[in-house]
């Protein structure tokens, strides 16, 4: 048997992994900018839009942490 990792292991593709995160990285996505949409919609000043963009992308953890401190784990 000939092996390609034995022979040359930098050309060898058999063990790269690449991002398939599957459809909860879409999801995740679509809650994303539909969050910009909601966050931005009343922006007017660049500290207001900076401000809904951090809250779009990291909304999922606070409603983590909000769902953690109801349950009190």
């Amino acid at each position: 048997m000939n092996n390609c990792c034995e022979e040359k292991p930098k050309m060898c593709k058999k063990h790269k992994h690449f991002g398939h995160g599957g459809s909860g990285d879409a999801i995740y996505g679509f809650g994303v900018i539909g969050a910009m949409f909601y966050f931005l919609q009343g922006a007017g000043t660049l500290t207001a839009i900076i401000t809904g963009i951090v809250k779009a992308i990291f909304w999922p953890a606070l409603v983590v942490l909000k769902v953690l401190q109801l349950l009190a784990i």
